[in-house]
């Protein structure tokens, strides 16, 4: 069996190693460590959680063990999808670079640029930063690329799936072409190999596992749920996850639970938070020092579970995750042998559980296709009841049978339209005369052509019949309904009465 000292490492190196406790290499670090100690370009495709940083990480210090970084120039590069892997692989070299004297810097979003800026003044030795801190930097004139010896891309599948394949190219072209490339990634999408085939000059090919393999160490379930009401389906889904850890007990001593989206990673933290777990959210939207506290209280085990998006699926190393839970069914099929690559790591054995909707059950297909087996289907802990389809309400219910709906121009009182007046009628006409008598009762009677009448009738029946319809309160008086009479009445003016003799006389 291959041992550390068996690698042609730096003995500086391995006595980190042995003080950190490893002696024995994982396959990818087997065969990876010595076409990188040679100088080789290094394309290494394993699944997650087989020591793909150590691969990287102990042959880069073997290397840069010799020589003397320069202001604003570093010598190695190495480029991370996320802060937290980025971190992550920062701490591996801490711990392998104790006895050596070799500087480093970590560029990622959430720092202040200024304290950054003085670590790249001094001159590093190992770059480690994520590819939109590092532009910034070089955009902004304070850093240079033309003494990088070795490039290193980690998580390269997770570059492309968050959009960073322009900015790697790029990142590329600024780099010397003589540089050494080691190239790592879980799955080889026709992209990614278009990129190792462009920048990477005759690599040598490691691959230890089948791609996009889940660990054998992980017991793998799915949960059918199907809501019996559309508009409750999100409770419903959160009560089943709180059933589903309720059910594992004491076995579930911490766990990840990943969702699809940013807002239920809230949403679900919050629910949990109130049901009394130990529980806390990550993703990208937060602010780096939350980020920074959460992780540590997770891998410190103050924190029994961590809501994640897929910020948290890749790089991440917590030796003892004993469950993960898929909320959702990830939109991505690659996207699940990474996150339940979060359990089961180092020969431990992990347990994986996932919610399916109707909806998802398209996206489960593919994750079943790519992983090239069946996942278990696992009993529900919760039973739920489908709405009821009884026209009429069950015993004892306070709901009401709804009332008959009556005929709308009897029930209403609606009246028939009328035909338009040919004559609007004087203002003085009250509007208590005409309503005096209900709508259904007064006559609609249609008005018969146009013959000639005296005009004192004619007035009559428009007053009777089309009285407009004035508002109440204007201090009309009542004249019982029936038609106005108009007159002065005893006080008639003697002018008047002559004209009238005259006009009857004359």
């Amino acid at each position: 069996m291959t041992k550390f000292s068996d690698l042609n490492l730096n003995p500086k190196v391995l006595k980190a190693i042995e003080e950190a406790g490893y002696e024995t290499p994982t396959p990818i670090q087997a065969e990876a460590i010595p076409h990188a100690l040679v100088g080789r370009d290094v394309l290494g495709i394993a699944q997650t959680g087989t020591g793909k940083t150590a691969s990287f990480t102990l042959p880069m210090l073997s290397l840069l063990s010799r020589g003397r970084a320069r202001a604003r120039m570093p010598r190695s590069l190495v480029l991370c999808p996320t802060r937290e892997l980025a971190a992550q692989v920062a701490e591996n070299f801490d711990t392998y670079s104790k006895h050596l004297k070799l500087t480093k810097a970590l560029l990622i979003g959430g720092v202040s640029f200024k304290e950054q800026d003085k670590l790249i003044d001094k001159g590093v030795d190992v770059l480690i930063a994520t590819p939109g801190r590092l532009l910034d930097h070089f955009e902004r004139g304070k850093l240079l690329l033309t003494g990088v010896q070795i490039m290193v891309v980690d998580e390269a599948d997770r570059m492309l799936d968050m959009g960073f394949i322009p900015d790697i190219e790029r990142i590329f072209s600024l780099t010397p072409f003589t540089r050494q490339t080691l190239f790592f990634s879980a799955t080889m999408a026709p992209e990614i190999e278009r990129i190792t085939n462009t920048f990477l000059s005759n690599p040598a090919r490691v691959e230890v596992a089948r791609q996009a393999t889940a660990s054998e160490t992980i017991e793998q379930g799915v949960v059918m749920f199907k809501p019996p009401r559309r508009e409750n389906a999100d409770s419903e889904k959160r009560k089943l996850l709180r059933a589903l850890i309720d059910r594992e007990g004491a076995a579930c001593s911490n766990a990840i639970i990943f969702c699809n989206r940013k807002i239920d990673v809230d949403v679900v933290a919050k629910s949990l938070i109130k049901y009394g777990y130990d529980a806390a959210p990550i993703h990208g939207d937060l602010d780096q020092s939350q980020r920074t506290r959460t992780l540590d209280g997770f891998r410190a085990g103050t924190l029994r579970f961590l809501i994640a998006s897929d910020v948290a699926a890749r790089g991440l190393d917590v030796p003892a995750v004993s469950h993960v839970f898929n909320f959702d069914v990830p939109s991505h099929a690659e996207d699940y042998v990474h996150r339940i690559g979060r359990t089961g790591r180092a020969g431990r054995s992990g347990k994986a559980l996932m919610i399916c909707n109707p909806r998802d059950e398209k996206n489960l297909a593919g994750v079943e296709a790519l992983i090239q087996k069946e996942i278990p289907r696992v009993e529900s802990p919760v039973t739920f009841t489908p709405p009821t389809t009884e026209t009429e309400p069950p015993q004892g219910s306070e709901e009401r049978p709804a009332k008959p709906r009556r005929a709308r121009n009897v029930s209403r009182g609606k009246p028939e339209a009328r035909p338009a007046a040919s004559h609007k009628a004087p203002e003085t006409v009250s509007e208590q005369a005409v309503e005096a008598t209900p709508a259904q009762e007064r006559p609609q009677e249609r008005r018969p052509e146009r013959t000639p009448e005296p005009r004192q009738d004619r007035n009559r029946d428009r007053n009777d019949d089309n009285a407009p319809r004035h508002r109440e309160g204007r201090g009309r008086q009542d004249h019982g309904g029936g038609p106005r009479v108009m007159g002065l009445g005893d006080h008639l003016p003697s002018f008047i009465a002559l004209s009238f003799d005259e006009r009857r006389t004359g």
